[in-house]
């Protein structure tokens, strides 16, 4: 029989070593910071040892925690992947999260080339604007923006945001004004409150004319985008998930100006995962897709900017 103390007690250990902090652990459990104390003194007083030391209303690992958080945070890596590979069709399927724009407009496209070259694997796309928790939902890789600093996980570089202002060809030739930095600020532009607005004009600049119509408030890019090829106004998009919209002259582009959003495309998945097979295949084939698209440009849309975390 095994002598292991309770492994609740052990579970909250984990989480309050990793953070240091008994308020995160808590949060990241759904619990409360005293069900955490009571857990960590539970599993101290079964031990007969000091786990954490409490000073000044803040708490630090002690000697022994120290030694020992590494190992039991490994256990549960361990643990995890063992689960992982219990789950039915595990191998077989791969569920890649993105994001309702980039999942049907970049990666669609693209995807039935790794479909060719990895048979065994079917691929399920789940597109969603919300961030994905891999502790919880059934998900293997995701595409996600950000910076790349995401603790636990792997990020993988792929691509920066630039955004473009565009409108279909019919808009352009009804408002030939609009052709300006200032003719873009008085014409109506599709979800104006948007964040993405006031990147742009930080980059490039205009200042919004309160004369300038309202138009339509839209929650996605890819509606965005629509609106803008029904001639609804002006949208801000990313060039590189239209381009075939783009290259079909259905959304034309107002001005050449670019601008780029602080958070850039990352392919992402848990650390202790980085070596399963199907992982592995799909980071490989995403990044030499990525690669081989940079070598036709633009270069800047490719170039990581500096600061930003990066996955050897």
């Amino acid at each position: 029989m095994r002598r292991l103390p309770p492994l609740a007690a052990v579970r909250v250990f984990e989480a309050a070593a990793r953070h240091q902090n008994f308020t995160s652990a808590a949060q990241e459990l759904g619990m409360t910071q005293a069900a955490v104390s009571y857990q960590i003194k539970l599993l101290e007083e079964r031990l007969g040892i000091s786990l954490f030391v409490r000073e000044r209303g803040r708490v630090a690992l002690s000697e022994a925690g120290r030694r020992v958080g590494p190992l039991v945070a490994k256990a549960f890596d361990e643990l995890d992947s063992a689960f992982d590979l219990a789950r039915t069709n595990n191998e077989s399927v791969l569920t890649v999260s993105c994001s309702t724009t980039f999942g049907p407009n970049w990666l669609a496209p693209r995807i039935g080339a790794f479909q060719i070259r990895v048979p065994d694997v079917a691929v399920r796309l789940h597109t969603s604007n919300s961030l994905v928790d891999f502790a919880r939902d059934d998900v293997d890789v995701a595409i996600r923006g950000g910076r790349g600093d995401w603790p636990g996980l792997c990020a993988h570089f792929l691509m920066r945001m630039p955004l473009m202002v565009f409108a279909s060809p019919e808009f352009l030739k009804e408002h030939p004004s609009i052709r300006t930095l200032d003719g873009v600020m008085r014409h109506a532009r599709i979800s104006p409150d948007d964040s993405w607005w006031q990147v742009w004009r930080d980059q490039v600049g205009g200042v919004p004319s309160p004369d300038a119509p309202r138009g339509i408030r839209l929650d996605t890019q890819i509606a965005e985008g629509q609106a803008a090829m029904a001639g609804l106004g002006i949208a801000l998009l990313n060039p590189m998930l239209w381009r075939v919209e783009i290259a079909a002259s259905r959304l034309v582009p107002v001005l050449d100006d670019v601008a780029f959003d602080p958070s850039d495309f990352y392919l992402v998945y848990p650390e202790h995962r980085r070596q399963v097979r199907k992982v592995r295949m799909v980071r490989d084939w995403l990044l030499e897709t990525v690669a081989a698209e940079a070598r036709q440009g633009p270069p800047e849309y490719y170039r990581q900017p500096v600061g930003a975390d990066v996955q050897p």
